[in-house]
């Protein structure tokens, strides 16, 4: 049930005094030796968490120099805006690639699908979220520009050893319902196995009542006794 409380008319003395300026103004001062919580962006750069949904990019593999994709069409086949566009052709050896990948940002709605749908972990959304142009043409990426935006993503974060995006791990998720790609090594908070309850939670518990887990109620008062 919602209640509606007026505010109570103003006698003659405040009409004529004009209290709620003198209100507004005390207010103005307290809020002046408060702390500021605003910043001073560009100067002050705001801390992205990991799985913030920026640029697109194609993942460069570190062995070939090339892009991770191979042409599965997932991406483009799970994306609500259909922004993505892929062209590609068989190889020698029966294999697919990749012609052309082009992703056109203005249409995109960064809901992140096309990264978790990927099995080899080749398109991301980057923690890049500032990226400006004058025309429409800029945002539209093409393969080579995916792989810049991993290029100029990568030299941002300076160290990507150990980097999981969490669109391409998704937290708590099994690593048996994962791709072979998807499966990199995350902390035991990632990966939930601390937080499942069944099997493994039953588990825990048995181990930990176990006998040989327990001490038996005279060890502790060994030295007492004698």
């Amino acid at each position: 049930m919602m209640q509606i409380q007026y505010k109570a008319p103003r006698n003659w003395l405040q009409t004529l005094l004009q209290t709620e300026i003198a209100q507004g103004m005390a207010l103005t001062l307290r809020r002046m030796f408060n702390k500021p919580i605003t910043r001073q962006y560009p100067e002050e750069k705001p801390v992205v968490a990991a799985g913030f949904r920026g640029r697109h990019a194609l993942v460069r593999d570190a062995e070939t120099g090339e892009s991770r994709c191979v042409a599965c069409m997932r991406c483009a086949r799970v994306c609500p805006s259909h922004c993505i566009r892929i062209r590609w052709s068989r190889a020698a050896d029966n294999s697919r690639v990749v012609d052309a990948y082009n992703i056109d940002a203005l249409r995109c709605i960064f809901c992140g699908y096309c990264a978790e749908v990927c099995p080899v972990n080749a398109i991301v959304l980057t923690e890049v979220y500032a990226y400006a142009a004058n025309g429409r043409a800029a945002f539209r990426f093409d393969k080579q520009a995916l792989l810049d935006n991993w290029d100029d993503f990568a030299a941002q974060k300076g160290d990507m050893a150990g980097y999981v995006n969490p669109l391409c791990r998704p937290r708590n998720m099994p690593e048996g319902m994962l791709a072979h790609a998807k499966r990199v090594p995350v902390d035991s908070e990632w990966n939930g196995t601390e937080q499942w309850v069944g099997v493994n939670h039953r588990t825990v518990q048995k181990n930990a009542e176990s006998p040989q887990n327990q001490k038996s109620p005279t060890s502790g008062q060994g030295g007492a006794e004698a």
